[in-house]
């Protein structure tokens, strides 16, 4: 729902600021006194065209900022393209300058037009002779019939199914124009696989086997140092163990004439208990060493041969098991794709899936399309448009992830033509009525929460602008809408009433100034619209009474 628009040096608007509620509004005024501005700010806002003849004579620069409340929708989007903000509101800001170049902000984010344009298809859905008229998009109008007919659930299923259908028919595709290319990949993977699983690496041999390799080539050196440390410990004729004890006898019987030895000799017997125990460990480290030339041979065989792989398929010996996995893997992806009769097979399980979920689809569309054509047709008897038909049409088309057909309204505006499709109606007032008819039908399946009417006026008077009128109020109920109108039937409708009036400054520039009207100011404004230039007390107690029928 849009909270407030503030415009600075916009057309013929120097600033304003409007807050806006729930419900239906309308704004109104003399001819030129700009009553569309408001609404051409607005599309500004959100991502439409802009150059510099929007900026204000005498100014450099055309500001417009719009606030809408916020909802899991938006928040969604806003989450998913990086501009999260405040929680609970979305700010939307278009700059101009006097040179035409156009900057856009969301949640003061810098963003692209396109942007702007994306989210404010989920804010705002203008109607009448303005860009946003999104009904006259078949895309737009699928998407409604869908929602009208609650079918989210089966188009989501339709386009999943469509989806994976289309993935195994590039399989096949590829593979049939690929064939001897899948052939020769297939033997070479085969080729290498089988290399390496001859050769069967593990995961850490390499290490394994090369620390072993390093242990067994010094084998000789290795009992050779240790046994000269037993010698130099214990063995010798003056063993390092023996000397330690003789020194630590001697020291003993001195720290009975000074206590200050004691230190030093529990130093001593420290020392000695380590190197006892290292004696231990090197004897025992000799009892398990041995000289074993044909180990030696088998893991120097083993290490050459994983260093052999590993040069042939250019990459470290210890990655030799990663690549056996991999490759394997490759080669199984590449024989399932391979299996053209199993890829048909599936390529025909899938293409019926969707047949069938896309025709369970199309049936539920057929049925839905004609409610709403015959609902829109009874509507359409009270706006001005006699003997009108709307109609949903549903041409069979190419499957696609929409389904099965393509879906266009339709509308013959009188008695006696021809329907035609909705974005080739001439009259701009037409389209106007008609969306107004769709908008309060389909208002439950409506996304967007701010709906604008321009003009939709256009051509009808007395009890059929009552009819809009309460169709405009019975909308606002359930969204938040916005019009611009002449006619005092429909202004009388509204909850609020903002009043445009053009004005001229002291340079001699005109000025448009927009304020919400007080239950006397409206009056006076229905009294007007009612009675042109001479308002007299029978057109005021007019104003009253129909502002008493709301």
């Amino acid at each position: 729902m849009l909270r407030t628009l503030s415009i600075r040096d916009f057309v013929i608007v120097d600033t304003l600021e409007l807050d806006f509620s729930h419900g239906f509004s309308v704004l109104t005024g003399e001819t030129g006194a700009g009553k569309s501005i408001l609404i051409d700010a607005l599309a500004l806002a959100l991502g439409g065209r802009g150059d510099s003849t929007a900026v204000r004579e005498g100014a450099t620069r055309a500001d417009i900022s719009a606030e809408f409340a916020s909802s899991g929708l938006i928040d969604a989007w806003l989450a998913e393209n990086e501009f999260t903000g405040d929680d609970g509101c979305v700010l939307l800001r278009r700059v101009i300058d006097s040179t035409g170049r156009s900057r856009g902000f969301i949640n003061g984010i810098a963003a692209s037009a396109m942007q702007l344009r994306e989210l404010g298809e989920l804010l705002v859905d203008i109607h009448g002779q303005h860009a946003h008229q999104s009904l006259l998009r078949t895309d737009s109008q699928r998407a409604l019939l869908d929602r009208h007919a609650s079918l989210q659930t089966q188009t989501a299923e339709v386009a999943s199914a469509y989806r994976a259908w289309q993935t195994l028919v590039r399989q096949c595709n590829e593979f049939e124009a690929n064939a001897r290319t899948h052939a020769a990949q297939r033997e070479h993977l085969e080729w290498q696989v089988g290399e390496l699983e001859r050769l069967a690496p593990t995961a850490g041999e390499w290490g394994d086997i090369t620390q072993e390799h390093n242990r067994l080539s010094h084998a000789a050196s290795l009992m050779a140092g240790a046994q000269e440390a037993i010698t130099i410990l214990a063995d010798s004729d003056q063993p390092l163990i023996s000397r330690l004890f003789l020194l630590h006898q001697k020291l003993s019987r001195l720290s009975d004439v000074d206590d200050n030895l004691k230190p030093v000799l529990e130093f001593l017997e420290s020392a000695r208990i380590q190197l006892q125990e290292a004696a231990y460990t090197l004897n025992n480290y000799l009892s398990k060493t041995e000289l074993d030339p044909q180990r030696l041979h088998e893991v120097e065989a083993r290490m050459d041969a994983l260093h052999s792989a590993a040069r042939k398929f250019r990459i470290a010996p210890e990655s030799l098991p990663d690549e056996l996995a991999q490759l394997s893997e490759q080669l199984a992806q590449l024989t399932q794709a391979g299996n053209i009769e199993s890829l048909r097979a599936q390529e025909h399980a899938a293409r019926k899936a969707y047949a069938q979920l896309a025709q369970k689809l199309s049936a539920a569309r057929a049925l839905a399309a004609s409610e709403l054509g015959a609902a829109v047709t009874a509507a359409m008897q009270n706006l001005s448009m006699e003997g009108g038909r709307f109609a949903v049409e549903l041409q069979p088309c190419e499957p696609s992830a929409h389904g099965l057909e393509q879906v266009e309204f339709t509308v013959a505006g009188h008695a006696g033509t021809a329907l035609r499709p909705l974005a080739k109606i001439a009259s701009g007032g037409e389209l106007a009525r008609i969306a107004l008819a769709i908008s309060v039908i389909a208002s439950q399946a409506t996304a967007t929460p701010t709906l604008i009417f321009d003009e939709v006026d256009s051509g009808i008077g007395g009890a059929v602008a009552e009819v809009v009128g309460r169709l405009l109020r019975r909308l606002g109920d359930a969204r938040q809408v916005l019009c611009v109108t002449h006619l005092p039937q429909v202004a009388s409708q509204a909850a609020r009433h903002f009043q445009v009036a053009k004005q001229i400054d002291d340079s001699g520039r005109p000025l448009s100034r927009i304020g919400m009207l007080d239950d006397t100011a409206r009056v006076e404004e229905i009294a007007r619209m009612l009675g042109g230039v001479e308002i007299t007390a029978t057109t005021r107690q007019h104003a009253k009474e129909m502002l008493s029928r709301q």
